[in-house]
C-alpha cells in the first residue's frame, strides 16, 4: 500500500545520513569567507563546517580533539600562503584532507601547496564550485587518492658523530617536546636492535622491544600490522623499537624502514635515533636520500668533529635535499673541551646551528624522571631551539646565550 508518510520519513532519514558524510572545519580570516562557505553548504543541504578563527591555538585544540575529514584553511590575509601553510602544517592531522583558500594567483603557490599535500582554491570562488570541490576532495580521501594520500611525516635523522654524544637523549627530548608542547604527532624509531638507552630516556619501566622473527619479514605487512609493532607513549607520541635473535643488523634495518614507510601517513614527524658508533656509509646514504632534516650531533672533541665533517661531506656528495643541522652538545664542562666553537666553525666552514650547554644535573634528572625540556635550564632552551628549526620557525637564542655567559663566569 502506498504510504506517503513512510516515503517522506525515509527521505528525511537519508538526508540526515548524507549530512553527516563530510565532517568539516573552516579556519577563517575574514567574515566574507565565513558567509560564503556557510551559505554554500546550507544551500546544498550539508551541515555547515565548524567556524573558527585561523589561529594556531584554535587549530591545535580543534583538530586534535575532533575527528575531522576535511579542513578548510583561509589564507586571504596571509602575506605568503605557502609559508603560512608550511608553518602550521605540523598542527594538521595527516588523515584529514586540507583545502587552502587564498588570493595568490600564482603557479608557484599551487606547486608548493601540492608538494605539501594541500589542495588550493583561488578566492573568490562561486558557491557551487566550492561545494563540488569539497565533494571531490572528500571522495578522493575515501578512495585514498588525490593529494591527501601524499601527506606524510617529516623525517628527521638524529645522527651521532660517535658513540656517547647524546643523540638518544636528544631524540627523546625533541619528540616529547614536539608531541606534548607543539601538538605534533611523533614516531621515534630506535635503530639499536640489541640494547640502547631509549627506554631510560623515555622513562619506560620493564620495557621490552618487539620481537621480530624471520617469518615476520616474509609475511605481508600492511599499515595495521605496522601499527601493532608500535608502543604508544601518549596520544601524540609512539616508539618503534625492535629486536631479533634470527635477523642480522642489515635485515633489521631494512625491516624497520619498511615499517616506517607504512606508518609515515599517521604522524607529523618521524625521528630516527642513529646514535650508535656502528653506523655505516649505507646508513648515511639512506638518510641522505630519505630524510627531510639531518641533525648531526657533535661533542667538542677532535674525533667527534672529524666524524661530523666526514658525514657532512658524504651527505653533500649525495646531492641530498635534506637540511643538515649541526648540534654541538657539551657532554663535558666547557672548560674541559678539547676544541673550541671557533675551531668547529673553521673546520666545518660554519658555526654550529644549535649549542647545548653542559648540564651537570642531567643524570640525576633522568633518574628522577624529569625531562630536560620541562626544566628551566639552558639545555631545555636548546631543545626548544631545535624544535623551532624543525617546525620552520625562528630560533630564539637570547636566553640561552645569556645563561651560557653567566655559567662560564662562575
Amino acid at each position: 500500500m502506498f504510504d506517503l508518510v513512510d516515503i517522506l520519513k525515509s527521505r528525511t532519514e537519508e538526508k540526515a545520513v548524507a549530512e553527516e558524510l563530510i565532517t568539516t572545519v573552516l579556519f577563517h580570516q575574514t567574515q566574507e569567507c565565513v558567509d560564503l562557505v556557510e551559505e554554500a553548504f546550507r544551500f546544498e543541504g550539508l551541515v555547515a563546517p565548524s567556524m573558527l578563527e585561523n589561529t594556531d591555538a584554535n587549530i591545535r585544540q580543534h583538530v586534535r580533539d575532533s575527528h575531522i575529514e576535511v579542513v578548510i584553511v583561509e589564507a586571504n590575509r596571509s602575506a605568503n600562503v605557502s609559508k603560512h601553510m608550511e608553518r602550521i602544517s605540523h598542527l594538521l592531522p595527516n588523515d584529514a584532507s586540507v583545502i587552502v583558500i587564498g588570493s595568490e594567483d600564482s603557479i608557484s603557490t599551487i606547486r608548493n601547496l601540492k608538494a605539501m599535500g594541500f589542495y588550493y582554491v583561488f578566492w573568490p570562488i562561486p558557491k557551487q564550485e566550492l561545494i563540488d570541490f569539497v565533494r571531490n576532495v572528500d571522495n578522493n580521501r575515501k578512495h585514498k587518492s588525490g593529494l591527501g594520500k601524499d601527506r606524510e611525516a617529516k623525517r628527521v635523522a638524529i645522527w651521532g658523530s660517535k658513540g656517547g654524544v647524546g643523540a638518544t637523549i636528544m631524540t627523546s627530548e625533541i619528540a616529547l617536546k614536539l608531541s606534548s608542547k607543539r601538538n605534533s604527532s611523533c614516531l621515534i624509531i630506535d635503530h639499536d636492535f640489541r640494547g640502547g638507552n631509549m627506554d631510560i630516556c623515555l622513562f619506560l619501566q620493564k620495557h621490552q622491544k618487539k620481537t621480530v622473527t624471520r617469518s615476520s619479514i616474509t609475511a605481508s605487512a600492511d599499515a595495521t600490522y605496522a601499527a601493532s609493532m608500535v608502543k604508544k607513549l601518549s596520544n601524540m607520541a609512539a616508539l618503534l623499537s625492535l629486536e631479533s635473535d634470527e635477523l642480522n643488523e642489515l635485515e633489521m634495518k631494512e625491516y624497520i624502514r619498511s615499517l616506517a614507510d607504512k606508518l609515515a601517513g599517521q604522524y607529523n614527524f618521524i625521528l630516527e635515533d642513529l646514535s650508535r658508533s656502528t653506523n655505516s656509509k649505507a646508513d648515511l646514504e639512506y638518510i641522505s636520500r630519505y630524510s627531510d632534516i639531518i641533525l648531526i650531533v657533535i661533542e667538542p672533541t677532535v674525533s667527534s668533529l672529524r666524524e661530523a665533517k666526514r658525514a657532512q661531506k658524504y651527505i653533500e656528495a649525495q646531492n641530498s635535499h635534506a637540511r643538515v643541522v649541526n648540534v654541538l652538545n657539551y657532554t663535558m664542562p666547557e672548560n674541559a673541551a678539547t676544541i673550541t666553537e671557533s675551531d668547529i666553525k673553521d673546520y666545518l666552514g660554519h658555526a654550529p646551528d644549535v649549542i647545548c650547554p653542559f648540564e651537570p644535573k642531567m643524570g640525576k634528572m633522568i633518574l628522577d624522571r624529569t625531562h630536560m625540556f620541562q626544566a628551566q635550564l639552558p639545555f631545555g632552551r636548546s631543545v626548544f631551539n631545535i624544535t623551532q628549526l624543525l617546525l620552520g620557525l625562528e630560533e630564539q637564542k637570547g636566553a640561552s646565550f645569556i645563561q651560557r655567559l653567566l655559567k662560564r663566569g662562575k
